[in-house]
């Protein structure tokens, strides 16, 4: 049976990875904000992501055109849970 942390780390992990492609599809213009289900969608997971991300930006050095913010999040929930699972024997 799967520990209910790990399974909040993979949820997390999945969102991180669902807002960088969709900010991707949408600054290729390959989504419209304009749409409002695209819209809503974004928003929520601006909403559920940022809380994350703020953190992490002021630590980060600012680089002009790239947010490090979401590389360094999916880097810190991958150490978090190998860490847990080796120390703590959670899976």
């Amino acid at each position: 049976m799967t520990n209910p942390l790990i399974l909040l780390f993979n949820f997390v992990w999945f969102l991180i990875l669902a807002h960088v492609v969709m900010s991707w599809l949408i600054n290729f213009q390959v989504l419209n904000l304009r749409q409002p289900l695209i819209a809503r969608v974004w928003y929520g997971l601006n909403q559920m992501v940022e809380p994350i991300y703020r953190p992490l930006r002021r630590l980060l050095p600012q680089v002009p055109g790239l947010d490090l913010a979401p590389l360094a999040a999916l880097f810190l929930l991958y150490a978090l849970q190998y860490v847990l699972i080796r120390y703590t024997g959670l899976m």
